[in-house]
């Protein structure tokens, strides 16, 4: 494409980068799909944005899917590339969107897998009391207690825990801040890492968690430090910091609360994203099912059928002491957070 056509292109770049603060791999990831729509649109020879028609984004489309990528990478090829038309159509530089109309090939996402309570009290119960470890009891319980991201757990400063009403803030997707509750286990565990962390943390940094060399620790660390204590604890798959996050959710929905208030916690734009864990909960739908249809009410109690569970031979983790606890403090949490919005509204 010529000059102008790449300079619209580094003008959208900077628009997502600063006005809409998106995340530097969201940035990453639309620059990637753009260049590659770029190059596809030199091989047509199509040389500016005004040319660009219909038949080129669909031809991209399938084109993409032809050479292998996923219906999910197609898609987000597409995002991208109809998200900057959206924004030249917004400019004035061009009269309408060629994406609009065009859709991915349809693909189905992939549940997430997650540990099951017993896998996960197993992997938190670390032995060692130096610092590395400290460090990373504190990471993996917060990160199963709060559900965090990866990138916001990294990206958390000391001032961002309240250790008084065991909360925490977070920026999440889009700048966006909540605040979420801490449970026990992982206040005892944040506290212990406080405790020593300023013996290995520069002076002048402020991370929460710091890596060997005093600086903020980066997203790699975690996943390799997490991934080492999982194969020493004999966790049996591979384990990365985002399936504490899926591990979080799901456990919160097997313990009855609701999908919203999961998706707060989560801090999910959509209903849609959290309702895929919805699809690991089968046990209590099937409970739900036989305890309300009337065909499907059984008189014996012996022919009921047992909870269907992933691990058959997981305990209950209402018979958890860590995972009663933290059921607890949680429901504290909500309970006093919908004292306060009723106060706030009543004054």
């Amino acid at each position: 494409m010529d000059i102008e056509a790449q300079e619209w292109v580094d003008r959208y770049h900077r628009y997502i980068a600063t006005e809409r603060q998106l995340s530097p791999h969201t940035v990453s990831s639309y620059e990637l799909d753009i260049a590659a729509f770029v190059s596809f649109c030199d091989r047509q020879g199509v040389k500016s944005w005004q040319r660009v028609e219909i038949k080129h984004v669909r031809s991209f489309a399938a084109r993409s899917h032809a050479r292998g990528l996923s219906g999910s990478s197609v898609q987000r090829r597409l995002s991208g590339v109809r998200n900057l038309l959206k924004f030249l159509v917004r400019e004035g530089h061009i009269p309408s969107n060629a994406a609009t109309l065009i859709q991915a090939p349809k693909w189905h996402r992939p549940l997430p897998h997650t540990l099951d309570v017993d896998q996960m009290a197993r992997l938190l119960d670390i032995p060692g009391m130096d610092p590395a470890t400290v460090r990373d009891r504190a990471v993996m319980e917060l990160l199963y207690s709060s559900g965090l991201r990866l990138a916001e757990l990294i990206r958390l400063d000391t001032p961002d825990l309240d250790m008084a009403d065991r909360t925490v803030r977070v920026l999440g997707k889009g700048n966006v801040a909540r605040i979420l509750p801490v449970g026990s286990y992982a206040v005892r565990a944040v506290r212990a890492w406080l405790a020593i962390r300023r013996q290995v943390a520069n002076s002048d940094e402020c991370a929460l968690f710091v890596g060997g060399r005093g600086c903020r620790l980066t997203g790699r660390a975690v996943q390799q430090r997490i991934a080492a204590w999982a194969r020493r604890q004999r966790i049996g798959v591979h384990v990365h910091p985002h399936m504490f996050r899926h591990s979080f959710a799901t456990h919160l929905l097997e313990s009855r609360v609701g999908i919203r208030e999961v998706q707060e916690f989560l801090g999910h734009a959509s209903i849609s994203t959290t309702q895929i864990y919805t699809h690991l909960d089968f046990s209590h739908v099937a409970q739900v099912y036989h305890a309300a249809h009337p065909r499907a009410r059984r008189k014996d109690k012996a022919d009921e059928p047992e909870p269907m569970l992933r691990n058959p031979c997981r305990a209950d983790r209402a018979h958890l002491p860590r995972e009663s606890q933290d059921r607890d403090a949680l429901e504290t949490w909500r309970h006093a957070a919908a004292a306060d919005r009723d106060h706030d509204a009543g004054g």
